[in-house]
């Protein structure tokens, strides 16, 4: 994935999944998640990456895809000029969005105390 990743104005890498991704603006656009390779797609690439072979949707668990996002094929990967044809796609149509604000301390995660009607 490192060789596809641009570089750029606000573009950041961290680690989502425990593994290398690439925010743009705060905006989640491409990662990897096992051995596959994923980017966010806008809808009529989302379209196109349905219809071409082997692309398919996001899953980082079993039923529950991810919207916007595709896997990168091995077959795809191996044609780099491909690969990156669609991760410009991909950050091109990141760029459209609105900033997001920095991501949440590890500190601030963690379980809700029940409010007192719950009780």
């Amino acid at each position: 994935m490192e060789e596809l990743a641009p570089g750029g104005p606000g573009v950041t890498r961290r680690r989502l999944f425990g593994q290398p991704a690439v925010f743009v603006n705060g905006n989640l656009f491409l990662g990897t998640f096992g051995e596959h390779v994923f980017v966010r797609l806008a809808g009529p690439d989302r379209a196109r990456a349905r219809s071409e072979g082997g692309m398919r949707p996001f899953e980082p668990m079993p039923g529950r895809a991810m919207a916007e996002y595709f896997v990168l094929p091995d077959t795809l990967l191996n044609d780099r000029r491909n690969a990156s044809e669609w991760v410009r796609r991909g950050l091109a149509y990141v760029r459209t969005l609105p900033p997001k604000g920095p991501p949440a301390s590890p500190g601030g995660r963690g379980r809700r105390s029940a409010s007192p009607r719950a009780r």
